[in-house]
């Protein structure tokens, strides 16, 4: 491949938790004034990066995540915000390759931009990589992404996606939305859920499809080791039960973004609950939106 070093063994040793007490910037009392980056950036590991947009930017505030494999890098989610001026997301992950390249220098490293679904605020910024050279924009929507993963035959099927001795697992996780994808990244043990889980208001699209997939993670969790299980959003406050409302732009008291797969049994429990009739609830670290 070019490199003027030894690939990076990705399968060298089981998964293991790495801390994840970050302080994430969370808004201020006045967007005017706020003095958080466009983009906070956490290094997991050498190899990962967890990115959160600015809430003064927009009041979602999403997070994406960038992992690095031997031939290419993976971006999952571009974010709320088009513009490059407000969410200079290519200009990060652009100084993020460009210094993990100079630690382990590689010719001809790719990109590939995913997604975890196609609502707007993980899509907006996809024109942002258009037109950078070597790079693959996959489509968020279900004509798109499925057929890359190969779900539209094989609904159930486990994708695999190679970074280069780094292999994500993809499973089709319809519910929120029908295109809805989560991914299993074997190196870290981390779930990405999107917004399929996280602490927050998890808005169900699909109420059948989504006590489906909930079933299918936690079937698929028990199979492997679980670090943490990274959604896209906090809406949560620290008190159980009660979110922050739509659109605040200043959270200070956010619960952590890492949920565990104790968490997918106590939305498999809730949804039993609430039975077949889809109903909103609260519970301590999300509430169930029926949409």
């Amino acid at each position: 491949m070019g490199s003027r070093i030894s690939p990076i063994d990705f399968a060298d040793a089981p998964a293991r938790p790495r801390p994840l007490d970050v302080r994430w910037i969370h808004g201020s009392p006045s967007a005017k004034h706020n003095t958080d980056p466009d983009i906070q950036v956490h290094a997991y590991d050498e190899h990962t990066f967890i990115l959160r947009q600015n809430m003064a930017i927009d009041y979602e505030a999403p997070f994406l995540f960038l992992l690095m494999g031997n031939t290419r890098a993976v971006l999952i989610d571009t974010g709320a915000t088009a513009s490059p001026q407000f969410l200079p997301l290519r200009r990060v992950v652009d100084e993020l390759v460009r210094s993990w390249l100079a630690r382990h220098p590689r010719a001809d490293y790719q990109l590939l931009v995913l997604h975890t679904h196609p609502h707007g605020d993980h899509v907006a910024g996809d024109g942002q990589f258009a037109d950078r050279p070597d790079t693959t924009v996959v489509g968020a929507e279900r004509a798109a992404a499925w057929p890359y993963f190969g779900f539209d035959d094989r609904p159930e099927s486990v994708a695999q996606v190679d970074l280069g001795g780094r292999v994500l697992e993809c499973l089709a996780t319809p519910g929120h939305h029908d295109a809805s994808v989560t991914f299993y990244d074997r190196w870290t043990g981390i779930l990405l859920t999107g917004d399929t889980v996280y602490p927050g208001r998890l808005y169900i699209q699909d109420w059948p499809a989504f006590r489906r997939t909930i079933d299918r993670l936690i079937d698929f969790c028990d199979e492997r080791t679980i670090t943490h299980i990274l959604g896209c959003h906090i809406e949560m406050t620290r008190r159980p039960g009660v979110d922050y409302p739509v659109r605040t732009v200043y959270q200070p008291e956010e619960p952590p973004l890492q949920m565990t797969t104790g968490h997918l049994r106590e939305i498999r429990a809730a949804l039993d609950e609430i039975g077949d009739q889809p109903a909103r609830r609260a519970f301590p670290l999300f509430i169930l939106c029926p949409t």
